[in-house]
């Protein structure tokens, strides 16, 4: 019989607890007590998954071909959907066959990521604050992590040229993430000409993480990666189907550009997974084909909720910023409080459920997350809770 005394491997101490359980876990609290929750934390449409879409699972999960192991790397009709839709937005042209890999979620490829490309002790230049996916994919595959600071005077763009040389040497990875999650900040094509120019100096691969480009407003739509000249020779880019068509349970996503980066993926992934459900993949299809009406409809809506809730954060004194994409705002909090102490205030004082800034990381400290995941009555009530709250 084991007496030992049970231990888990060393690297997950190295883990923070994930944001999203441990906000979970206090609203569920909060509605234990009979508390009317609005929750504007995680990034999960409240929107439906429009119904064609629905209905291309439906016929695709009927059919015995789909009942079986995927290929790793895809359908190659899927591939070919979205190469087709990146050549129609963003005009740029990939092959499907060697520069397209389908994904189980954007989560799961980025995660994936470090154990294709990053060797124990390598840096991983990751942005402060981010998505906890790109620390945690490091963390796992033993590289280090380097926090590139996004600060609000330049723009929440990091500073590329004030990473030292040291550790420019070291580094093997680089994460980007435009439009950002969680700022709502949106990157210039100059910008990824910089990037570029920096990857290939230093010999560093670059992985963007462009899954809210399809949310935007105001007239803008942002550009991807790979239209910077160069950028499909230095790194990839993920997005997904989530965000943009409502379907974050369905777990469809994609990886594109530089050929042997995702061989690299594809490999870790056959070794690690079965590849993403068949039927999920039709669905994706005709997903992409209505992609400019859906992102739209989508972008009409959340720009009106972006609008309430801004206006009513800077009616009761809070500092913003109008995002022009995502669905994401990102004040910051009122004086006397940190990030941690004015969620926890507002989920006790008003049931508003949002997410403490510093959990994205250090420079994340003095701000909260808001998604704009509830309808404007909701976040017309949530503005009137928050004012009464801080009076």
């Amino acid at each position: 019989m084991i007496t030992e005394e049970f231990s888990v491997a060393r690297r997950l101490a190295e883990l923070p607890p994930y944001l999203f359980v441990e906000i979970d876990r206090k609203r569920r609290e909060a509605a234990a007590r009979g508390i009317d929750i609005i929750s504007l934390s995680i990034g999960d449409p409240d929107i439906p998954t429009p119904a064609p879409i629905i209905r291309a699972l439906a016929r695709a999960a009927r059919d015995p071909v789909n009942h079986r192991y995927p290929e790793s790397e895809g359908l190659d009709r899927f591939r070919q959907a979205v190469a087709d839709w990146y050549r129609r937005r963003f005009g740029v042209d990939l092959d499907p066959q060697r520069e397209v890999l389908t994904l189980i979620g954007a989560k799961e490829g980025i995660g994936h990521l470090p154990l294709a490309l990053v060797d124990p002790g390598d840096v991983v230049l990751i942005p402060d604050p981010a998505y906890p996916v790109y620390r945690a994919g490091t963390i796992f595959a033993g590289g280090q992590p380097y926090e590139m600071p996004l600060l609000r005077e330049n723009q929440f763009l990091p500073d590329l040229e004030a990473i030292p040389e040291s550790v420019r040497q070291r580094a093997r990875l680089m994460f980007i993430n435009y439009p950002n999650n969680p700022t709502g900040a949106v990157a210039p094509i100059e910008f990824y000409r910089e990037v570029v120019d920096f990857a290939r100096r230093h010999n560093i691969i670059v992985a963007q993480d462009n899954t809210y480009s399809e949310i935007s407003f105001d007239g803008y739509h942002p550009p991807s990666f790979l239209e910077a000249p160069g950028a499909k020779e230095v790194g990839i880019e993920f997005h997904s189907l989530s965000k943009t068509f409502n379907m974050t349970g369905w777990r469809i996503a994609f990886a594109v550009g530089r050929a042997e980066v995702i061989e690299a993926l594809r490999k870790i992934k056959s070794n690690l997974d079965s590849g993403a459900f068949q039927a999920v993949q039709e669905a994706g299809i005709t997903a992409l084909s209505m992609a400019e009406q859906i992102s739209a409809r989508n972008s009409n809506v959340y720009q009106r909720r972006r609008d309430v809730l801004v206006r009513g954060l800077r009616a009761i004194g809070l500092t913003v910023d109008v995002p022009r994409a995502t669905f994401y705002v990102w004040p910051r909090v009122p004086a006397g409080y940190d990030s941690a102490g004015f969620v926890s205030t507002l989920i006790e004082r008003a049931g508003i459920v949002c997410t403490p800034g510093n959990g994205f990381g250090k420079q994340g400290e003095g701000y909260v997350r808001f998604a704009l995941t509830a309808e404007t009555k909701r976040l017309r009530e949530a503005i009137s809770r928050l004012s009464t709250a801080l009076a």
